[in-house]
């Protein structure tokens, strides 16, 4: 497989982003083309995208990082991880993960985050085997629509 940043969206990009956030949960919308174009252009987030089986193999996967700095230091979190429901459990998932680590290792971030259902179950297993630790927290939202 083949792990790269998204620098610009192309028409294949947006088609597949499109095609994998249903896979991700029924109620995330949609993004718009223009979105995506923010995304790819931001200064804090980062969207990586997984071909398979090669680099001229089809687009198989997602996430994205974001890295920010607080008071405390660096931050990174992960966001939106999804491989297409066809291919999973070839190992897509676990090698977005590890570039994402590397990314913020790099970037000198303290460390990752990602939240995740607890019905993803094969999701939270894999962030458990790769060494992501479940943290007792309370996560809230506050709705602005």
């Amino acid at each position: 497989m083949f792990i790269e940043e998204a620098l610009e969206i192309s028409d294949e990009l947006y088609q597949a982003v499109c095609g994998l956030i249903p896979q991700l949960a029924a109620h995330k919308p949609i993004p718009t083309r223009a979105e995506l174009d923010s995304l790819a252009n931001s200064e804090s987030s980062n969207l990586w995208i997984a071909r398979y089986p090669n680099r001229e193999g089809a687009i198989a996967g997602m996430l994205t990082i974001s890295i920010y700095r607080v008071p405390t230091g660096l931050r990174s979190i992960v966001e939106d991880v999804v491989v297409d429901q066809a291919l999973r459990r070839r190992g897509i998932a676990e090698a977005l993960l590890h570039t994402a680590i590397e990314f913020a290792r790099a970037a000198g971030a303290n460390g990752v985050m990602l939240t995740s259902n607890p019905q993803r179950e094969a999701a939270n297993l894999l962030y458990r085997s790769m060494g992501f630790e479940q943290r007792v927290t309370n996560s809230y939202f506050y709705p602005l629509k």
